[in-house]
């Protein structure tokens, strides 16, 4: 009589098991761990491919702090299917039970372009670089930014890569990498200020409460080492200690291997807009009216969209009338990196202020701003 062959995983005494697909009797269980014979040589590297996969998971969900059979299922449920499709709406439960509402929703987005422009049944082994290459061709025909394309595709590698990692896209299945479908950088114009076009930014005041509001509010992020909006919502009175303000980004709360603390000195410009803007104090009170703490995740991440949009709506009409151009959130941090850099600051403080996890990321963040500086220069040799 034969048995099936399951990987048990133990969490807080509960016991779950996970097939591997194979049956077999007492006899063939006792010989498989030293058998030569072609079949049961074959199931054992299968039984040992799926205790490999049960077990990476669990691995992985378990470092990073939120793990449950839940999240453990979605993952494995991910790593199983057939179809691309599945493997999306296996991730996306998975954020959404993890609070990721961000990320979610990117994946989300993706996957609803990729069902316009193949379906609902997408299998891997039908994905190729020309595939890829076509349905670059597709969302820029949707007249998708280069932004947003290359967040499309590295969104759809890091399924392939989940899949890969499992075992179920075998390498050769791979279309991504060297000679095969690379997927490209993206990035948008990044734009950082001087300190004259920031200085005209704080003295702008065109009689409206709302725009001094957001005004108000971009300084914020700008003074506060180019804080998140996600991040900036989320403040409280608690993250003040000896005049500073403490805090993890969000950003990498989930995925650094330790949380690195980013510090604020509080301003006289700061405190201003604090005392202007913030909510009366309290240990648990926000800085900031925009949440309450009542809001499940998805909500909070609505008001956080709706206050960056109206954030940018205010600064893109600043940056119309002053003649600098289109300001938004990211300039914020854009600007506050560069004019450290420029004033001479140590890269090694700017990482850090920034909440980078090592130099490299930092210098090739500010690499892109100093190509700015580098053009602008060069246009000076040829004022004669």
């Amino acid at each position: 009589m034969k048995f099936p062959v399951k990987v048990q995983v133990s969490f807080h005494r509960t016991q779950k098991y996970y097939s591997t697909g194979k049956d077999l009797t007492h006899d063939e269980w006792a010989k498989l761990a030293t058998a030569k014979g072609h079949t049961l040589k074959s199931i054992r590297e299968d039984v040992e491919k799926s205790f490999s996969i049960v077990k990476k998971a669990v691995e992985d969900l378990a470092s990073r702090g939120f793990f449950s059979f839940n999240s453990l299922n979605n993952r494995l449920k991910s790593a199983s299917c057939d179809t691309m499709n599945i493997a999306f709406k296996a991730k996306i439960a998975e954020l959404r039970n993890n609070d990721q509402i961000g990320n979610m929703m990117i994946y989300d987005n993706v996957l609803k372009g990729l069902e316009r422009f193949a379906g609902d049944r997408i299998r891997f082994d039908s994905v190729t670089p020309e595939w890829l290459r076509r349905y670059e061709r597709f969302l820029r025909n949707e007249q998708k930014s280069a932004v947003s394309i290359s967040i499309h595709m590295r969104t759809l590698r890091a399924i392939f890569n989940s899949a890969k990692r499992a075992g179920y896209v075998k390498e050769s299945q791979y279309p991504f990498g060297t000679d095969k479908y690379t997927v490209q950088a993206g990035e948008g114009r990044k734009m950082a200020l001087t300190l004259e076009q920031i200085g005209q930014i704080a003295r702008y005041d065109d009689g409206s409460r709302a725009t001094e509001r957001y005004r108000d509010f971009w300084l914020f992020l700008y003074l506060a080492n180019g804080i998140n909006v996600a991040d900036f919502v989320k403040l409280k009175h608690s993250n003040i200690e000896n005049g500073e303000i403490y805090y993890i980004r969000q950003k990498t709360e989930r995925t650094a291997r330790s949380s690195k603390e980013i510090r604020v000195v509080i301003t006289d410009a700061m405190q201003s807009i604090i005392n202007k803007w913030g909510n009366r104090w309290g240990v648990d009170a926000y800085l900031f009216p925009i949440l309450t703490g009542k809001e499940d995740a998805m909500t909070a991440k609505q008001k956080t969209k709706y206050l960056t949009r109206a954030i940018n709506k205010r600064m893109a009409g600043i940056g119309e009338k002053l003649g600098i151009g289109n300001i938004s959130t990211y300039t914020a941090r854009h600007s506050f990196a560069t004019v450290l850099k420029r004033s001479g600051a140590n890269i090694a403080y700017i990482s850090e202020s920034l909440g980078h996890s090592d130099l490299r990321t930092t210098e090739n963040y500010l690499a892109s701003f100093e190509k700015e500086e580098r053009i602008k220069n060069a246009e000076l040799l040829t004022k004669f």
